[in-house]
């Protein structure tokens, strides 16, 4: 992939969810805390532009790593839905790049299906896989967490985790001190006007 088109798909992204994603008020998060933004990545990921934005340039991100780290990349998913759009964005532009084979999208349940195969992981994930766990937002990091533990209990090995947004509130360094590396398209500092929390 040309750096330069990356570097402008990414340019158009960060625009993107600029105008999109990022509210400002008071805001009631998942983890209990307040803040004075709230950032909703799925109008983003969910939106046409957004999602083949979002494909284009995670596939970047993720080759760059992969090659940075000498590993082979199977399969990417995360737990649902944050992760579910990005997932298959990134599948779909893979499979545009004729990359061979390209990488298989997966989802992860929050509880298994109580009917058919009852099974946690849907999707194109298969025991042995070398997978990338992949989010949104990354706060204090359970949601990839939770995510990281159902693929290890399932046969999978975790490369590293990449999210489209890290709000720099521990959740880095929560995944880090689980021995995988967490990579982000943006950080809150990058995202956010006079980012405080």
């Amino acid at each position: 992939m040309h750096f330069d088109a990356v570097t402008e798909s990414k340019s158009r992204l960060l625009s993107l969810l600029q105008e999109k994603s990022i509210f400002y008020g008071d805001f009631l998060l998942a983890s209990g805390r307040r803040s004075h933004y709230y950032i909703d990545c799925r109008l983003t990921t969910l939106d046409p532009e957004g999602a083949w934005l979002i494909g284009e340039v995670m596939h970047s991100l993720i080759c760059v790593e992969a090659r940075e780290r000498q590993t082979k990349v199977d399969a990417i998913g995360g737990l649902t839905m944050g992760a579910d759009p990005i997932a298959l964005a990134t599948a779909i532009f893979s499979y545009s790049k004729k990359d061979a084979p390209p990488l298989r999208p997966f989802v992860v349940r929050k509880e298994a299906k109580g009917h058919g195969q009852t099974k946690l992981i849907e999707g194109s994930f298969k025991s042995g896989d070398t997978v990338v766990v992949l989010d949104d937002v990354v706060t204090r990091g359970d949601s990839t967490i939770k995510a990281m533990e159902t693929i290890v209990q399932a046969g999978g090995k975790i490369a590293f985790a990449a999210v489209l947004v890290d709000r720099q509130e521990g959740g880095r360094q929560n995944i880090e001190k689980l021995g995988y590396p967490l990579i982000s398209v943006f950080t809150r500092d990058e995202l956010v006007r006079e980012a405080k929390t």
